[in-house]
């Protein structure tokens, strides 16, 4: 059986994009879209710091929220996110593609751990949420969160 380190954090993908990302939406995943309305800028162009909202499915119920640390090209980008491939934990700049018809970023194939590369699933999403402000360091940010953590369960 595995351990987890008492000062691990188990992240869901929605506190983890809030916190690197700056948006202060609040709510499952497949929320953010709609509450963001009104409140930041929205479109279908990656932009480093915005956060690629998906939409939910039948295997991903709550829907998913990642943050673009990197764009490589106008249809490939680079997500840093939790709770993915890995249950309750942290990827960071791992491989998404557009595969849309349109090139609109309606439907993405991602990186997935257990295989080594893109899944074989493509994933419907609304398109991307503007932060406001840049994007956080994620290394200090998950080290802070972590702390945090630390301290309270003390």
């Amino acid at each position: 059986m595995a351990t987890t380190p008492a000062s691990a954090t188990f992240w869901q993908c929605a506190p983890f994009a809030r916190l690197i990302s700056g948006i202060k939406i609040h709510g499952n995943a497949n929320t953010w879209w709609s509450q963001a309305a009104g409140k930041y800028d929205r479109g279908d162009t990656p932009k480093v710091g915005a956060v690629l909202a998906f939409n939910s499915t039948a295997r991903m119920r709550v829907g998913h929220v990642a943050m673009v640390s990197k764009v490589v090209s106008d249809r490939e980008v680079l997500l840093t996110h939790a709770n993915w491939s890995r249950r309750g934990q942290v990827e960071r700049n791992v491989r998404a593609v557009d595969v849309s018809d349109k090139g609109d970023w309606s439907l993405v194939k991602v990186w997935y751990g257990p295989q080594g590369g893109l899944g074989t699933s493509s994933y419907p999403t609304k398109g991307f949420i503007y932060s406001d402000h840049a994007a956080a360091d994620v290394d200090a940010a998950v080290a802070a969160a972590d702390s945090a953590d630390q301290t309270a369960a003390s």
